[in-house]
């Protein structure tokens, strides 16, 4: 089922950055939602997947996550569903500081606000 959107080159800023084709369904609106985004991990245990996802401004998937955690991801060839977590705390610094040591881009996006960047976990559940 996997609809090949996820094979498209990507230029610019995020040529070089792993994507993925995050789906969600709207927080307020219900309406099924569409997103490339960055993907900073992949961890594989006993057939589950663990994907990591971060961005400097909570926008609209964010918000579609908290409230509906279920979601489906298309990442190369394989299409699946994920459920979200938001991280905390140490785990959640662990994470960021990981992603900021591999792509410098995310420390400024912390240095640019005075909130703190939302990490997300996504596992996969199918």
């Amino acid at each position: 089922m996997n609809s090949g959107r996820t094979k498209e080159k990507v230029s610019g800023q995020m040529a070089n950055i792993p994507l993925l084709l995050l789906t969600t369904t709207g927080a307020k609106s219900g309406s099924i939602s569409h997103q490339a985004t960055c993907l900073h991990e992949r961890w594989r245990s006993h057939r589950r997947d663990r994907l990591v996802r971060r961005r400097p401004q909570n926008p609209p998937w964010y918000h579609n996550l908290v409230a509906n955690s279920e979601a489906t991801v298309e990442l190369g060839s394989e299409h699946f569903r994920v459920r979200a977590a938001v991280t905390s705390g140490e785990e959640r610094q662990r994470l960021y500081n990981r992603q900021a040591d591999q792509m410098p881009i995310f420390a400024e996006y912390q240095q640019k606000t005075t909130r703190q960047i939302p990490v997300i976990v996504l596992t996969r559940i199918d």
